[in-house]
């Protein structure tokens, strides 16, 4: 069965039209004759977008409750045995009441697109997983609905729904997106012009990165080299010496200019020797400057730098090319043009930025010793001509001198041999030898225009110079192979040592660093695509662990350069045969790839274990609780009522009443103990899903005392403190255990003090501080953080004072409301119990929200069928 396709409508803030556009598209789709349902769509009273509802089909909703008041969500099973061609699914962040099939309702969008359903939904910016921090910083509201941004990459189609922030807030002020009494508040606050404008500028570049990846992966399929300027890239080209900073900067600033540039530094690991003079920790430091300007940095090996950089330039789609003023003297030019010179000339439509600094012409600390192998073909034509048309010449020139003496011309002859092994190689110079030896004899070695040698010393002296010319271009043949290997190792140590500092800057679970480390062997040997495979046994198929580039191989066989890393695991490349040479090199890569995958299997496994651990040790003191702390109260209720019952003692009223007291009082213990042991359950297995909803603290704590005498406390708690977001039942148990806990530690005739008051916020939103004060034996400083762990008491508690479950329950609840709980010493003895909760702002007109309803699916709704 085909997998369903998925269309998303992404907005910048609530009310720009997403849901309207949804619906506009399934009118379309159902005039073309597709098979349109509503699966779930919330219009929030809108009365455009709820007019657009007539005449699509729609799934009723499935009815729920949850603590008293009704909800409806989603029925996935009534869609999916509706099985429409296409169905619309509203607001993807949403979170499901606790009872429905799963917990978010972009799994319900999963199982549809599953069953070959076409699904479109929508979705803010600001749900977007990745974004809750920058969302959080500019609006000062932290999204608790969230979506994974791999679900919302992986829709086969975005469209963005957009609208200035000024035709947004004149939406909003003609009453298009809520109701009357809360424009005012939702205009002076979520909605102010300067934070529209940042979730607008959030959403446009989250797009553009998503039109990026459709853009790179079509011109790899297509095969497209030149640069298509649709985004401004610009990479700058370091050679690890001192002029480095100057360049990062200069590029970050070329930058800076246009809203969403992209900063990408370069530096070119050569195969015949670090010839620019780099340093290695001066790359080092200048990777951590171009990361802290928002840029990445790239190790690329190329033979060519200048070739290799216009390949890493149009491979990125890169617009401006930014270099260095030469650091060469200027008889340093002999040695070729430089690598600025070249790339300008070669760019093509990529400009290219040449940035003078300080070190221009001031040297590049050492001469490039040009190895004799793999020169290139412009260089060993040149060797060629050195070696056979330089003789020659020379021997034109001398002849029309006639000057200098024979030795004088064996020793210009053999400067010619020395210079073609220097520019050509080997062979070359060998050709110079031969050449200059013959026409040695034949102009200058009487009697000449003759290949006769009359005087035997001559005869001598020819052989001597053929012999050592040829041993010079050996030598300097061999000098430069050496020089060749040694700069080689040096290029593999430098890259070896970026690899191990790409593994050591890595989460320590492996996270993300195995997928850098693919991308650093796909970019320093040219690859298109690099994959770590793995197996189970040898019959088994192979799997991909990690992947890196488009395409890669799904078989050791099918691809360019295999590494086999043990029996069962296999670094595999696509694009181009290495040769052999690069192997060693790729062969460390893939030691370290497979060590960063077995330590990601490892904290995997050190997780689970832990895990476990924590599991087993709470049955432990689950078994020791229901052993004897059940056991207590169980106890009292079962000898009470057989005094009841029994049949030889008359009971009088009073005797009768005190035993039925008894009985109640082991049930309600009873009852508090079952219910602290289901709430650590819940914790411990992360099913505690708050609803959260705005509400007052003076409604909710005097709530919590009713497992306490009220003459053991005292309120303070203001009725104009600001309202919390939080989970009215979770509040009251959290409150309830703290309050609890306080009285039972409380000398008698002592009162729990319990205090609420609003913080001033210094930045950020405000918060609401509530403190439980006792006077009691107070905790220790080493001990605050423990009496928060499950069963655990604090010194000599008794048995039968609870399964030490009380404050660990508090802290949870709290913790997944978003508050804080901590212990503080109480001024003049006792413990100080504080919960922090963040507040509600408030505008100044009273009783508007603040927050806008973009998500109303926490909040109760009233049971309906679309």
């Amino acid at each position: 069965m085909a997998r369903g396709r998925l269309r998303i409508y992404l907005g910048a803030a609530p009310g720009v039209g997403k849901t309207y556009a949804m619906l506009c598209e399934a009118h379309r789709r159902q005039g073309r004759g597709t098979d349109v349902v509503i699966g779930f769509v919330e219009h929030h009273n809108r009365e455009n977008t709820a007019e657009l509802l007539a005449g699509l089909e729609a799934v009723p909703r499935r009815s729920m409750e949850h603590r008293d008041a009704e909800f409806t969500e989603l029925d996935l099973d009534a869609l999916l045995a509706r099985r429409p061609q296409v169905a619309l699914v509203d607001e993807l962040a949403h979170t499901n009441i606790p009872g429905c099939r799963n917990a978010k309702r972009w799994q319900d969008v999963e199982e549809l697109l599953a069953a070959g359903i076409d699904v479109i939904s929508t979705v803010n910016i600001q749900h977007l997983e990745s974004l809750g921090d920058v969302v959080e910083g500019i609006t000062g509201v932290r999204q608790r609905e969230t979506v994974p941004d791999d679900v919302v990459r992986r829709a086969d189609q975005i469209e963005l729904v957009d609208m200035s922030p000024q035709a947004l807030r004149r939406r909003l002020a003609h009453g298009n997106v809520y109701a009357p009494d809360k424009i005012n508040a939702a205009l002076s606050n979520y909605f102010r012009p300067g934070n529209l404008t940042a979730l607008r500028e959030l959403a446009l570049l989250w797009t553009a990165d998503r039109v990026d990846e459709y853009l790179q992966t079509y011109r790899a399929e297509q095969g497209i080299a030149d640069t298509w300027q649709a985004r401004e890239r610009i990479v700058v080209g370091l050679t690890g010496g001192p002029e480095g900073a100057t360049l990062i900067r200069r590029a970050a600033r070329i930058a800076a200019k246009g809203s969403g540039s992209e900063l990408l530094a370069v530096h070119i690991s050569r195969s015949d020797g670090l010839a620019n003079g780099g340093s290695p920790q001066t790359l080092i430091e200048q990777r951590a400057l171009v990361e802290s300007l928002g840029g990445s940095f790239h190790t690329v090996l190329g033979d060519d730098p200048s070739q290799a950089l216009l390949d890493f330039a149009r491979g990125v789609n890169a617009t401006q090319i930014v270099l260095g003023s030469s650091r060469r003297k200027a008889w340093q030019y002999i040695y070729g043009p430089g690598v600025g010179s070249t790339v300008a000339r070669d760019s093509g439509d990529i400009d290219v930025h040449i940035v003078t600094h300080e070190h221009v012409a001031h040297g590049r600390g050492r001469i490039p010793v040009r190895p004799i192998t793999d020169l290139g073909r412009p260089r060993t034509i040149a060797g060629w001509l050195i070696g056979v048309g330089g003789p020659l010449l020379l021997s034109a020139v001398l002849s029309g001198v006639r000057g200098p003496g024979l030795p004088t011309d064996m020793l210009l002859f053999l400067s010619v041999t020395v210079c073609a092994a220097l520019v050509g190689g080997l062979l070359p110079a060998i050709a110079a030898a031969l050449v200059g030896s013959t026409a040695l004899n034949y102009y200058f070695t009487p009697p000449t225009h003759t290949f006769t040698i009359s005087d035997p010393e001559n005869i001598l002296a020819v052989g001597i110079f053929t012999a050592v010319g040829i041993s010079v271009a050996t030598v300097v043949d061999t000098a430069a192979k050496r020089s060749h290997q040694a700069a080689r190792s040096q290029t593999e140590a430098q890259t070896l040592s970026a690899l191990a500092g790409t593994v050591l800057r890595g989460a320590p679970g492996g996270e993300g660093v195995l997928t850098a480390v693919l991308d650093q062997i796909r970019e320093t040997f040219q690859q298109e695509s690099v994959a770590l495979l793995e197996r189970a046994d040898e019959h088994a198929p192979w799997q991909c662990a990690a992947v890196s580039g488009p395409r890669p191989p799904a078989r050791p066989d099918e691809a360019d350069v295999d590494v086999p890393v043990g029996e069962n695991l296999a670094l595999v490349l696509s694009g181009r045969v290495l040769p052999a040479e690069d192997r060693r090199l790729l062969g460390a890569f893939a030691a370290q790839a497979a060590v960063v995958l077995e330590r990601r299997r490892l904290a995997k496994e050190a997780i689970e274990a832990r895990r476990q651990a924590e599991g087993n040790r709470i049955r432990t003191a689950l078994l020791a609780a229901v052993s004897h702390d059940l056991r207590t109260p169980l106890a009292g209720i079962k000898a009470a009522v057989s005094s009841l019952r029994a049949e030889d003692v008359e009971w009088d009223a009073a005797d009768e009443a005190e035993l039925l007291a008894g009985i109640e009082a082991g049930a309600d213990r009873l009852d508090h103990l079952i219910n602290n042991l289901l709430d650590m359950s819940r914790l411990q297995t992360g099913t505690v899903t708050p609803l959260i909803q705005e509400v007052d603290l003076d409604e909710v704590v005097p709530f919590a005392l009713g497992g306490v005498p009220l003459e053991s406390v005292r309120l303070e708690v203001p009725e104009t403190l600001p309202m919390v977001p939080a989970d009215a039942g979770l509040l009251e148990r959290a409150l309830a255990n703290l309050i609890e806990n306080a009285v039972k530690y409380s000398p008698p005739g002592e009162r729990v003090l319990v205090k609420a008051d609003a913080l001033e916020p210094s930045t950020g939103p405000g918060r609401v501080e509530l403190r439980v004060v006792d006077r009691g034996p107070g905790v220790p400083e080493e001990a605050k953080e423990k009496i928060f762990a499950p069963f655990q008491r604090y010194g000599d508690a008794p048995r039968g004072a609870g399964v030490g479950l009380g404050l660990a329950v508090a802290r949870g609840f709290v913790e997944a409301m978003g508050g804080t709980l901590a212990a503080e010493d109480t001024p003049g003895g006792g413990l100080t119990m504080v919960v922090v909760l963040p507040a509600v702002e408030r505008p100044p007109e009273p009783g508007a929200a603040d927050l806008p309803p973009s998500t109303p699916s926490l909040a109760p709704r009233k049971a309906e069928h679309a």
